[in-house]
């Protein structure tokens, strides 16, 4: 590894005489602490300042072109030959090391010590580490951080940052709190054991000044490690913690700036990693400069960026773990927009509810086909997927890309239209089935039913969708069946006829009628017969777009489509000014996310 140092000069100064942080450093210093005869030929102009002593951006936080000291900046050049599968996680080590501001502690358990190893890999480490630890024994690990129940928590990780910070930060302050930006890394993880498949996760977090003498600012993850070795896990935590501190000290723009860009924070954070070694799932982020950070808005870009499949939002709309919510759980989903949310929806949840869970006075041979209420969650899905109600139908045909584009205030507010209705809500980026069903049994072994409509159903049963599948469609329901999960289908109307058409009655494609047969019979899929018919009747033709169509149009009928509650969040949350007939002045509506 070898480096360069870059130069940004003030008036009245010279490159050569430039300072170096906060402890004046020249030219010569710097060349000697590195040990690499680095020559004033190797000086280049930047456009970034680091240190000096006055306006800097390492004491105030302030941009580059507000600095007036001139100042080195040294960053880290791979040699050739260095390995390029991690060359970058070298660079960022080494220039962490080289910059005078940041000063920390770096505390791991769980994984070894793999992401302090980085700073002392690659050189200077004594400028940047103040203390290296990891606490594996319980009781050591409890006389610093207070006892705990279970260790791989977040609880655990913020005592962890607490008390990590303040070793670090309370004795340093006077000496050099003018010119440091004090941190503590931390994290705390299982990773894979000996001969047991055991949930590889952990806690990863840094407490760090955005600038010097300001209060801290946090930031934390939960990640999962998806190697098949321990030894390949702890690398992936290693490289996932120097992008983490790298991030959080160069790249904090993207969080902290008027024009916030968390896909590219976010996205910064698996650099020299891949999807398939590390998924982030939970992310927040607090501090009194990054205190109009919205965290719920940053888990929705964890899985537009492609880093989760899901994220997870509670029954107050507020982001939590899958694991947290789904843990040891019978699970009811029901997927959709919801945009709005429909009495057919409601009704849909309802029906399959009393199918599900088992009545108070539910007998002992009732009881065997049912599962307790207690031990259970009722959960929406939100598929960054198109989705259409008349009874779920999907829309198949738009690409992510184009629904991606979408505000995130959009799917926000639905989120909190169904915590109103007292769901959580899942938003996944799931186009099979199969798939949800693999996402919820990541947490649960206990039953998993998904409810859905007749429409739906089948679309499912067409094999054009599954062309990307090896086994094709018998892959996609072959998978289902694996994980033993019920189809809960919700009838239709024929418009035709004016008949209802339930899972008994459906009619597929005939190359896959039975296919559909086997599964009805095996109990796979089954009937839902105790529906509201009034509700069926008045409602299931109404898809989402209907009904927007009809409150832009003024026609007042759209509030019998959707259930009360949500009658009044559109009201409260959108500009519907009534008319003259009591209806809605269409030429004053103006659509907000809430209604798409």
């Amino acid at each position: 590894m070898s480096v360069g140092i870059q130069a940004w000069a003030g008036h009245g100064t010279t490159a050569a005489h430039g300072r170096v942080g906060a402890r004046v450093k020249t030219q010569r210093h710097c060349a000697r602490a590195l040990g690499t005869g680095i020559t004033a030929s190797r000086l280049v102009r930047s456009s970034v300042a680091c240190i000096g002593q006055r306006r800097l951006r390492c004491v105030t936080g302030r941009s580059p072109a507000r600095a007036t000291t001139p100042c080195w900046r040294i960053i880290p050049r791979a040699q050739h030959g260095s390995d390029e599968n991690t060359k970058e996680t070298a660079r960022r080590a080494l220039e962490i090391n080289l910059d005078p501001c940041p000063y920390g502690s770096i505390a791991e358990i769980g994984a070894g010590q793999e992401v302090a190893r980085w700073f002392f890999l690659v050189g200077a480490a004594a400028g940047t580490v103040a203390k290296s630890v990891s606490a594996y024994d319980m009781t050591i690990s409890d006389t610093m951080y207070g006892r705990a129940e279970r260790y791989v928590t977040k609880d655990r990780l913020d005592a962890m940052l607490e008390y990590e910070y303040l070793q670090c930060a309370l004795p340093l302050k006077v000496p050099r709190g003018k010119d440091t930006r004090f941190f503590a890394f931390a994290d705390t993880v299982t990773t894979k054991a000996f001969k047991r498949n055991n949930e590889c996760h952990g806690w990863m977090g840094l407490k760090w000044q955005m600038s010097a003498s300001a209060e801290p600012s946090r930031i934390l993850l939960h990640v999962r490690m998806l190697d098949k070795t321990a030894q390949e896990q702890q690398l992936a935590l290693g490289i996932l913690g120097v992008n983490l501190i790298y991030a959080c000290f160069y790249q904090s723009e993207y969080i902290s700036g008027q024009d916030s860009n968390y896909s590219a924070f976010l996205t910064s954070l698996i650099s020299d990693l891949s999807r398939d070694r590390i998924e982030i799932d939970y992310v927040e982020v607090d501090g009194a400069k990054l205190a109009h950070v919205d965290n719920r808005v940053m888990m929705l870009r964890l899985c537009e960026a492609g880093l989760t499949d899901g994220v997870m939002f509670d029954r107050s709309g507020q982001p939590t773990l899958g694991g947290d919510l789904l843990r040891k759980k019978n699970v009811l989903v029901q997927r959709g927009s919801f945009k709005p949310f429909t009495k057919l929806n409601d009704d849909m949840m309802i029906s399959s509810s009393s199918l599900f869970f088992c009545p108070p006075d539910a007998t002992a041979e009732k009881a065997d086909s049912c599962v307790a209420f207690t031990d259970s969650v009722a959960l929406m899905e939100l598929t960054l997927k198109d989705l259409r109600e008349t009874g779920d139908e999907l829309d198949w045909t738009e690409k992510q890309e184009q629904y991606l584009k979408r505000s995130a205030k959009d799917f926000l507010l639905r989120v909190d239209t169904l915590a109103e209705m007292g769901y959580p809500t899942l938003v996944s980026n799931f186009f099979e089935y199969f798939r949800l069903a693999n996402y919820l049994q990541r947490y649960t072994r206990e039953e998993v039913v998904i409810t859905l409509g007749v429409p739906t159903v089948k679309e499912l049963f067409k094999e054009k969708y599954y062309t990307d599948l090896d086994g094709g469609i018998l892959e996609n329901f072959g998978r289902l069946l694996r994980v033993n999960i019920k189809l809960y289908v919700y009838p239709t109307v024929d418009p035709e006829t004016d008949t209802v058409i339930a899972a008994n009655d459906l009619k597929v494609d005939p190359e896959v009628q039975l296919l559909y047969d086997f599964l009805l019979q095996r109990g796979a899929i089954v009937a839902i017969d105790n529906y509201d018919e009034e509700v069926l009747r008045n409602s299931g033709q109404y898809r989402s777009s209907d009904i927007l169509q009809l409150i832009a149009q003024g026609d007042d009928k759209w509030e019998s489509l959707v259930p009360p509650k949500v009658v009044k969040i559109i009201r409260d949350r959108t500009v519907v000014p009534k008319n003259g007939n009591g209806g809605v002045d269409s030429s004053k509506f103006i659509p907000t996310e809430l209604l798409g």
